[in-house]
């Protein structure tokens, strides 16, 4: 079952580091009840003990649950290091509806619930953040500081919202290719949505984030039922372009095959490229909540390790 969160309930909440909890506490319990219950992150605090070592970190408690030797991890013992980087660009602010929340939202709150996931398995992790730059762009920790630090600027960019950005994905995707030295998950949320002649550029950057071995995840964030399905009521709506701010008065239904038939074509040519890139695509529909993103990120953690 998936936790769905709405701005009122932000609201009621407001407070970005509850809220990832309450999504990752969902999420594991879930798992229990799953068929998916093998990537239980139960354990995600131990790690299996070596023959030889010393039994001094053995957690007894849980060898008289398990009949297995587990020993607790440290804050020095990680695993991964995974760089989360979040499109705040313009076309990220769309939201479909009265209720939920926009593109930003969605990606913010996702990437918070990933971090106190990463955080539980003793990961390090950095964040990147880009609109008409690279915005923040810091490396993997696994510090308790450091974990402060990032919450305090996802929590910024959600009580301070820049609209009329326009996006530099491009120069943003390669600028984190080149100073993310050492082999890391990316996690990338965005629309992907820049608009470049053939899309030639961005799919430059996309191959770019493959440098120096790193493995990729592509949430593709869109509100699938009104970005990609065109689902509106049959009657004259005001388009608004989140970026220029261009105004256009138009019938749904007029364009709805057409623009359908586009964004479907755009989509596959996403996805083609990313699949020759070796690149995760995962479709991430801001109507469908939080715990297939967690699902993903683990099943992609667990071929890694």
């Amino acid at each position: 079952m998936s936790f769905q969160i709405d701005e009122q309930y932000i609201q009621q909440i407001g407070n970005l580091e509850l809220i990832a909890k309450q999504v990752v506490e969902g999420f594991i319990t879930g798992l229990h009840k799953s068929p998916f219950h093998g990537f239980s992150v139960e354990f995600a605090e131990h790690r299996l003990y070596n023959t030889g070592e010393s039994t001094k970190h053995v957690d007894w408690k849980l060898f008289a649950r398990t009949e297995k030797l587990f020993v607790k991890r440290y804050e020095e013992e990680t695993n991964l290091r995974c760089q989360l980087v979040v499109d705040a660009s313009s076309s990220m602010y769309y939201k479909g509806g009265d209720d939920g929340l926009n593109k930003l939202q969605f990606s913010i709150y996702a990437a918070a619930s990933l971090m106190k996931l990463l955080k539980k398995q003793r990961d390090a992790f950095g964040l990147s953040i880009f609109s008409d730059a690279l915005n923040v762009h810091t490396p993997a920790k696994s510090s308790t500081v450091h974990y402060n630090y990032i919450t305090q600027e996802l929590e910024r960019l959600v009580n301070e919202p820049n609209v009329n950005k326009k996006t530099a994905a491009i120069h943003s995707l390669h600028t984190i290719a080149e100073s993310t030295h050492k082999r890391s998950l990316i996690v990338l949320f965005s629309d992907m949505m820049e608009n470049v002649q053939h899309h030639d550029e961005i799919f430059s950057a996309l191959q770019h984030l493959k440098h120096n071995k790193h493995e990729v995840i592509l949430f593709h964030t869109v509100d699938k039922d009104k970005e990609l399905d065109f689902n509106f009521e049959n009657r004259p709506y005001q388009f608004i372009d989140m970026e220029t701010g261009e105004e256009v008065k138009l019938h749904p239904n007029e364009i709805k095959e057409s623009y359908q038939n586009e964004m479907s074509q755009l989509k596959k040519e996403l996805e083609l490229k990313c699949g020759q890139y070796g690149i995760d695509f995962v479709e991430a529909d801001v109507k469908k909540g939080f715990h297939p993103v967690l699902l993903s990120y683990l099943i992609k953690r667990k071929k890694m390790m």
